[in-house]
């Protein structure tokens, strides 16, 4: 007997609405009597409407890869053994307290990966535990990836998790620069289905442009595709900038936005020597064309511009990113429908009127070997390694992760596994034994996705239209398994000498107690001056994280207010379970605005002290450009993968999701190159399939990230049939960009040669 179900996929940024097929006749041993068999595209969802990708279509075989930890393991004289989930965490809340009470808080390290933000446990929780280890070391993937995206936003608009996102559905001209959303799915802006959102531009009469020195599958659609020196995108859009004031093509009162808004005439002072025809030679563009798009994102009727991975995980990620709102803004793009606007999510607090901030500061702390400062607060995940190693008060002894594999996406990972072996102890709640967590001396395995509830509390922050989704288990735990959310929950009251065995509930009661008491004295907030007491008890009777939803919605833009309006609650969501539809993104910039003058600050000091940097770089002779077998590395995308952990399912392998050298047939034939090559960079060398092709720019080459499984302590079976190499170990994380410690994984020089 077979039945179906809903729920949103957790496998990238789209968050696309599936249909599960459970068959009841067989189970995979796991303690239940229902497996899922199929995953299909929810045509009723209100998101997706039934767009599916092969990651969406791969979700039973996820779900049933033999491959996952189904029970706690611990090392024990040098091998895993399973053990029950009471000892586990009692070991795990044991060890880490024996560290926090002998060295204090600063002696344990948090890593938060990726996967965690399609997670109610990591986006809910994983802050509520750091807390819990008292620790400011905390390092994510973020400055593997976005983090030059957040510093920008800070600085322009006051707080690190407001960003801009274009408006697909609207625009007229879309610029795309460093990304490939049509394999990615889109990342840093939610949307499903972002192939079938550029057809509906084109269709409508608008116009794709794609920046990228690969010839992508986003780069064929494209009316006017640039292929720019990778890492080079800064000094691109700073002609833009120069070209806009020099022609007169900043728009009247930019956009209507113009009194909310200081720095223009800073910003035309500071940057206006950074002329097209200056930094073309360096960016390999001609002027013209900077010029050119200049010239056609002020002529569109609307404009979006949007800049991914090509554009952060460079050594000038800030200025770039700061450099695409800025373009937005002086086209009068900056929220209008059809431009850029601020999404509201539906559990992001209710608006309050507009009033300034504290704005956005980094260095509040740094890192204890080489000083590198918080951002957002973060460190760089490529000061781990140092930190374990170098001796001296405040090393990091303890390590705890929430789904992250930082040896495999890290650069230099070696000296990181390296470090994580002298670790006092390594605890990580992750769901497989992978290049990381074999490192692990606890490892606590969250359960399968269809045992799990989803509710994307941190994607709908960037969603093109607001909705309000959750999805219900699709499956039933078994006795005694508990879900994630349980056992972060468990963690942290074990760490705040509550006890592993309190009720979990007590992490959510807390997080209400203390949020409504703040709300009840805000005199904007929907329930100023009305008795908590009595708001909590409006709260349903549910699980403690159904509880802490009803909440934030109730509170949130479009809710009820706790019954003082008419709105949206948890039990509506509940009741409609292909979502909830909440319209399109409206203009709404002073109700977001937190910086201390109460305006756009468009020339922020940091930056536009950092252009001095890029000023150098744009005029330097490099001699690295007059060796032949110099080439510069940048990553890419695969529609069947995403990052390090979609490479264990059968479903994903082979095709064009392999791990190989692209370059172009002139590079290879000039340096002899076929089968196989060497690439040397920085960290090491690796040795490579190739795979020669016109649609990479001559002098640049692209292997994709997240690939190397090949360690022989990890249990991923099937990724290890093709294991691939590791691009990082070519890189040894000596180079940042200093304005958000953002790892350079694009635009690194190697060598290249036949194998």
């Amino acid at each position: 007997m077979t039945r179906t179900a809903p729920r949103i996929c957790p496998l990238c940024e789209a968050t696309c609405g599936l249909t599960l097929v459970v068959d009841s006749h067989h189970h995979p041993g796991d303690g239940g009597e229902e497996f899922v068999t199929g995953a299909r595209g929810d045509a009723d969802d209100v998101f997706s409407h039934g767009y599916i990708c092969p990651k969406g279509a791969s979700f039973p075989q996820l779900d049933n890869d033999p491959d996952r930890l189904r029970n706690p393991l611990v090392k024990r004289d040098g091998r895993f053994v399973e053990v029950g989930w009471d000892e586990a965490l009692e070991l795990a809340v044991e060890r880490l307290g024996r560290v926090i009470a002998d060295h204090g808080g600063s002696s344990v390290g948090f890593y938060l990966g990726n996967p965690s933000v399609h997670t109610i446990a990591g986006t809910l929780y994983a802050p509520l535990l750091v807390r819990a280890l008292r620790t400011r070391n905390v390092f994510s993937a973020g400055t593997l990836d976005q983090m030059p995206k957040q510093a920008a936003s800070g600085y322009l608009y006051g707080h690190a998790g407001t960003f801009a996102v274009p408006d697909l559905d609207r625009t007229n001209h879309l610029v795309i620069i460093g990304a490939n959303p049509v394999v990615s799915n889109g990342s840093m802006t939610t949307a499903a289905n972002f192939p079938g959102k550029l057809n509906a531009l084109r269709h409508r009469g608008g116009r794709l442009t794609v920046i990228d020195p690969a010839r992508t599958r986003t780069a064929r659609l494209a009316d006017t595709h640039l292929a720019p020196r990778p890492g080079t995108d800064a000094a691109l859009l700073a002609g833009v900038v120069t070209c806009l004031f020099d022609e007169g093509l900043v728009a009247d009162d930019l956009g209507g936005i113009g009194p909310h808004v200081q720095g223009v005439d800073e910003l035309h002072r500071e940057i206006g020597d950074l002329t097209p025809e200056r930094v073309a030679p360096y960016c390999d563009v001609p002027a013209e064309d900077i010029r050119g798009l200049a010239r056609a994102i002020a002529a569109s009727s609307s404009a979006a511009v949007y800049g991914r991975l090509g554009t952060t995980a460079v050594e000038f990620g800030t200025l770039g990113s700061w450099l695409i709102d800025v373009v937005n803004i002086l086209t009068g793009n900056l929220d209008r429908p059809g431009g850029v606007l601020f999404p509201m999510a539906p559990t992001a607090p209710a608006p309050r009127p507009a009033h300034p901030g504290r704005g956005f500061r980094t260095g509040r702390w740094r890192s204890r070997v080489s000083g590198h400062p918080e951002v957002a607060g973060e460190l760089p995940a490529v000061a781990m390694a140092e930190e374990f190693e170098t001796p001296g008060e405040g090393r990091l002894r303890a390590l705890v992760t929430l789904a992250g594999n930082p040896v495999l996406s890290a650069p230099d990972g070696g000296r990181l596994a390296t470090a994580l072996d002298t670790a006092d102890v390594v605890v990580c709640v992750d769901p497989y034994l992978n290049e990381t967590t074999r490192h692990a001396d606890i490892i606590l395995p969250p359960p399968r996705p269809s045992q799990t509830p989803h509710f994307d509390a941190i994607l709908n922050n960037l969603a093109v239209r607001a909705t309000a989704r959750y999805s219900l288990p699709v499956l039933p735990l078994p006795d005694g398994r508990p879900d994630e959310i349980e056992i972060v929950c468990r963690l942290i009251l074990g760490l705040s000498g509550v006890g592993v065995d309190a009720d979990p509930g007590l992490v959510d009661e807390q997080v209400i107690a203390a949020t409504l008491a703040k709300e009840v004295t805000d005199p904007h907030s929907p329930v100023a001056g009305r008795d908590v007491e009595s708001l909590v008890a409006m709260l349903p009777d549910a699980p403690g994280h159904q509880r802490r939803l009803d909440m934030m919605l109730r509170i949130g833009a479009y809710g009820d207010g706790f019954g003082a309006r008419e709105g949206l609650t948890f039990a509506d969501v509940l009741a409609a379970p292909h979502g909830v539809d909440l319209g399109p993104m409206r203009p709404r910039l002073l109700t977001v605005l937190r910086t201390a003058s109460g305006k756009v600050e468009l020339a922020p000091d940091p930056l536009i002290a950092d252009l001095a940097r890029l000023r150098a770089a744009v005029d330097a002779e490099n001699p690295a450009d007059d060796d032949p077998a110099s080439l510069l590395l940048v990553g890419r995308r695969h529609l069947r993968s995403n990052n390090s952990w979609m490479h264990n399912l059968p479903a994903l392998t082979g095709g064009t999701n392999r791990c190989t050298l692209q370059i172009h047939p002139d590079d290879a034939s000039r340096l002899g190159i076929d089968g196989l090559a060497t690439v040397r960079g920085a960290g090491g060398s690796l040795t490579v399939p190739v795979e020669i092709t016109a649609d990479i720019k001559p002098g640049v080459a692209s292997m994709p990230h997240g690939w190397g499984h090949d360690d022989a302590g990890s249990r991923l079976h099937v990724a290890a049939v093709e294991p691939g190499v590791n691009v990082n170990n070519l890189n040894d994380g000596t180079r940042l960009d200093p304005l958000s410690g953002t790892a350079v994984l694009n635009g690194l020089r190697v060598e290249i040669g036949p194998a």
